[in-house]
């Protein structure tokens, strides 16, 4: 009996191989978990530059392009990849083709895996099955002339801007409010760049989530983070922890160390509550903002770092530059680009979103719950002076008050004491 043997598919078929551009690691993260599982060999690539490295080195049957690019604009690495990469399939996240390519003989396979991990997106909103949640929408194709902004205008505290497209919204900010999406428009403008921003809003409102957008969105990614609270290190030390110091440069000082900001070189470096900063010290960071140099604390020779300055205040420091208790001419200094982070009042909408976004996280390590009806209402008839900060922790200890139900209700809400308590 004779026992035939077909060939394998490997010897007679390509590789699979594609790469993967996108800024948001955990939907590079899921696209690739499904080309994985489809024999797909798949290599990422956080902007435009990686990816042309990426074929450089070994060229791909496709590439996958998100909608923006941290380091490139989109159009200009098109018109660069037809040139140099003619046989190459682009294929944008929303599945459509974005240039002049052949297109890949298993495209399907990779349509499937973009609706897979858009489809993979949404699901953590599944935790709670009361609320119904808005769907995204449809992103304008890359090929064609992409914008964030549309024709309706949005007006907050008397200064008017447009309405930002929802395709633009970081996955670090829940929710799909004009005012929020105009948060992630903003960063993603400035990213790319090393200028110096000013987050503004009130406590609570993510001005540190702001700047760590900034950072991972920025070339300076790879490099360090650093962050330091103005107002949490007693003003005597603060001068040291922010420039370093020798040994024995005051007392206690047993050994040298370097400063925050030498710690973030190449990097960032984000000053929260910088208002809060004592006036003799703004003259030193001044001089740094200027120009680039640091003296440690008992150290005459300079030391030049390279960082990039994101500054966060919950108060108007134009108002305090004006009252002379911040140096005006540092305050233009880090504010060169102003980030605004609304309060959780002027974006309620987006309360359901939220609400299912931590439910959602605090399902990961315990069984689902969800909210029924009355509880929701009586969330959103709350005020939220601690804003998102507040309601996250309002969460968990709804969470822990319904035990092992899955569904929590009005009985269980409670919130944090007030002044009139006592």
């Amino acid at each position: 009996m004779t026992t035939f043997t077909s060939p394998t598919r490997a010897s007679s078929a390509p590789p699979r191989t594609a790469v993967l551009a996108s800024a948001d690691l955990s939907f590079r993260q899921r696209v690739k978990d499904t080309l994985t599982g489809l024999h797909w060999k798949v290599q990422e690539a956080a902007g435009g530059a990686e990816v042309l490295a990426h074929l450089d080195a070994a060229l791909a049957e496709a590439v996958i392009l998100d909608s923006w690019l941290p380091d490139l604009e989109v159009q200009e690495f098109i018109a660069e990849f037809e040139r140099i990469y003619p046989s190459v399939d682009l294929i944008s996240i929303d599945g459509t083709g974005v240039a002049k390519t052949s297109r890949s003989p298993r495209r399907n396979e990779i349509l499937y895996a973009l609706r897979k991990g858009q489809d993979d997106d949404g699901a953590i909103w599944n935790s709670a099955p009361v609320i119904d949640w808005p769907k995204d929408e449809a992103k304008e194709p890359v090929g064609r002339a992409t914008s964030f902004v549309s024709n309706t205008s949005i007006s907050q505290n008397g200064a008017r801007f447009t309405a930002v497209d929802a395709s633009c919204r970081l996955p670090e900010f829940v929710g799909q409010h004009p005012l929020m999406l105009e948060v992630s428009r903003r960063i993603r403008l400035t990213a790319c760049h090393k200028t110096a921003v000013l987050v503004q809003g009130p406590t609570g409102t993510g001005k540190e989530l702001v700047a760590r957008a900034l950072h991972r969105l920025s070339p300076r990614a790879s490099r360090p983070f650093v962050a330091l609270n103005c107002a949490a290190i007693p003003e005597a030390l603060l001068e040291a922890e922010l420039f370093g110091h020798t040994r024995g440069a005051f007392t206690g000082a047993v050994q040298g160390r370097i400063g925050r900001i030498e710690t973030a070189h190449g990097g960032t470096l984000f000053l929260d509550e910088i208002g809060e900063m004592p006036l003799q010290l703004q003259a030193k960071l001044l001089r740094f903002v200027e120009c680039g140099e640091l003296q440690r604390v008992g150290e005459n020779e300079p030391v030049r770092v390279d960082v990039r300055i994101v500054a966060a205040t919950h108060r108007s420091l134009a108002k305090l530059a004006a009252e002379g208790t911040f140096r005006a001419d540092l305050y233009y200094r880090l504010a060169v680009f102003l980030i605004r982070t609304p309060d959780l009042n002027a974006h309620k909408e987006d309360l359901p979103l939220l609400v299912g976004h931590f439910l959602a996280v605090m399902a990961e390590n315990s069984p689902a719950k969800s909210l029924d009806a009355a509880a929701m209402e009586q969330l959103r008839a709350h005020h939220w002076p601690g804003n998102v900060r507040e309601l996250e922790h309002t969460l968990e200890r709804v969470w822990i008050l319904a035990e092992s139900r899955p569904l929590i209700g009005a009985n269980e809400i409670e919130f944090g004491e007030t002044a009139g308590d006592f």
